[in-house]
């Protein structure tokens, strides 16, 4: 798992930092150490353990990718796929020792385990559903111009979304790929802005683009995450529902979440990134963190080898025009802390209490350089109560909806969450978390690359902060007696460099 979602009455999982320092040494540089001229023999051991699937990072290439193939399969593995492009090969294997037969040949940069229990394919409650009466309500309420439901979504007026679309409702050049669970393309608010020819299945760790593939599986929980994520960003103005932040862009689905467990295994992530590299993906929405580790720990050999597989995945779609960004977590942990206390990994198997270091233990994507970080607002414009939060870890904050009693919205808006798009029909629900903020940002920087069609994934970055609302550290901050905002106006903690600004995001 995890989603960045958060279903009212409770709270849920967390997310995590970029940290630079911590990814000295896994540098591309690395991968390009010279191959020994003879392949080792090594034989493979009995198949006597559970089967599971593995990371071999080796060089960038077609000659590597075929030692590694050959060694995978001596060692007792199958190859599922061979991202040549950057030196990532995933394979299965029920051989216990197949890592350590790997490692022993010297041939490779890193070999671990991508999780620790079985391949066969964990998410939350459900969410809150929009009612009749509310819907009604709203269409009374909307002004010429409103979608029926756009008096709900204080979260469009939050960030001056609403302005902006009277400026531009973004180009049509302009393409972001949803990582997640899988989005209902046949939504008539998503219909109109969806791109199937740029959608996929990477569940497998290897691209299904049978049509469909990409679309969520109704039995695994959570599986609405995604056509709310895609909402958010880009639901279209057409007189029906809801509006997105970019209701001009469209929406491709990068379907990585297991299908009855909804876990985001780093195969099916690196998968995902190394699709939007190749398909002109200009934006990424991770609403999610790399299972089944909360942090990937680089003194761990399979977590290294996870890190450096995500790392390279996802600094090749960076290198490609792709900016990607990611939901910072939801349990109030305060990022820049010098210890946290993990006690839910590994959450496929049996989780064990760990005290980790954030400069050497990263959650994946957002713990890398370059992501786009986002912390969550609620409808009164302070940190909901459960987002994380750190200086010098946060980038940008959004809304991702709070507890109403906590941060009530103004009228006509009835619910403190975040209304937008869900499967199976033409329906609409409010989740609340940072799940929910970042794709505002992605929306946001959907308008800036339309407006900004030249800006590279870090000119947009920046301008994303640039442009930001600034907010000031709350004193005191009361929703979370234990949480502590540092910083100033420029930024802090609590909301890094502000609260998102969709308005400036189209002004030339």
């Amino acid at each position: 798992m995890d989603l960045r979602s958060v279903f009212p009455p409770r709270p849920a999982h967390p997310r995590y930092r970029r940290t630079a320092s911590a990814l000295l040494g896994l540098t591309m540089a690395a991968a390009l150490t010279a191959l020994p001229a003879t392949p080792s023999h090594a034989a493979p051991q009995a198949a006597t353990g559970p089967l599971l699937s593995y990371f071999v990072n080796t060089h960038p290439g077609h000659a590597a990718a075929l030692v590694a193939e050959q060694q995978i399969a001596q060692a007792g593995g199958t190859v599922v796929h061979s991202y040549e492009q950057i030196g990532v090969v995933v394979a299965h294997s029920d051989n216990p020792a197949f890592a350590g037969t790997l490692r022993a040949t010297r041939l490779f940069d890193s070999v671990g385990a991508t999780r620790t229990a079985p391949l066969a394919p964990a998410l939350e409650s459900n969410p809150v559903g929009l009612s009749a009466e509310e819907a009604a309500a709203a269409d009374s309420a909307a002004d010429a111009g409103q979608e029926p439901l756009e008096p709900l979504q204080w979260d469009i007026r939050a960030i001056k979304a609403d302005q902006a679309h009277a400026v531009s409702l973004g180009s049509r050049r302009v393409l972001v790929g949803v990582i997640d669970t899988g989005v209902d393309d046949t939504h008539p608010d998503l219909a109109p802005n969806f791109d199937a020819a740029d959608s996929v299945s990477c569940v497998s760790g290897a691209p299904d683009t049978t049509p469909g593939a990409w679309r969520p599986t109704a039995e695994a929980p959570g599986y609405y995450h995604g056509t709310h994520v895609a909402g958010t960003i880009a639901a279209a103005r057409n007189g029906i529902g809801v509006t997105g932040v970019a209701p001009g862009v469209r929406v491709a689905a990068i379907k990585v979440s297991e299908p009855t467990k909804s876990r985001f295994y780093p195969e099916s992530v690196v998968c995902g990134f190394v699709w939007a590299a190749e398909h002109h993906v200009d934006i990424t929405n991770n609403s999610y963190y790399t299972d089944p580790w909360y942090f990937n720990c680089l003194d761990n050999p399979d977590q290294k080898a996870v890190v450096e597989s995500v790392r390279r995945a996802a600094g090749y779609a960076e290198h490609r025009g792709t900016l990607h960004v990611a939901s910072a977590g939801n349990k109030s942990w305060d990022l820049a802390a010098k210890s946290i206390t993990d006690t839910y990994s590994p959450n496929d198997g049996t989780p064990v209490n760990r005290e980790i270091d954030p400069r050497k233990c990263l959650d994946l994507p957002s713990g890398l350089p370059g992501v786009v970080t986002v912390a969550a607002t609620g409808a009164l414009n302070l940190k909901s109560s459960y987002s994380n939060y750190g200086q010098t870890v946060i980038d940008v904050a959004a809304p991702g909806g709070d507890w109403t009693f906590y941060q009530p919205p103004q009228a006509p808006a009835v619910s403190g969450g975040i209304l937008s798009t869900m499967p199976d029909g033409d329906g609409y629900g409010y989740l609340n978390g940072t799940s929910m903020a970042s794709p505002h940002v992605a929306g946001v920087a959907a308008l800036l690359k339309s407006t900004h069609p030249d800006a590279s994934p870090h000119q947009i970055a920046k301008m994303l902060e640039q442009q930001a609302d600034a907010l000031s550290c709350p004193v005191p901050y009361d929703i979370d007696r234990n949480a502590v905002c540092q910083g100033g106006t420029p930024y802090n903690g609590f909301y890094g460099h502000g609260l998102v600004n969709a308005l400036r995001a189209v002004t030339p």
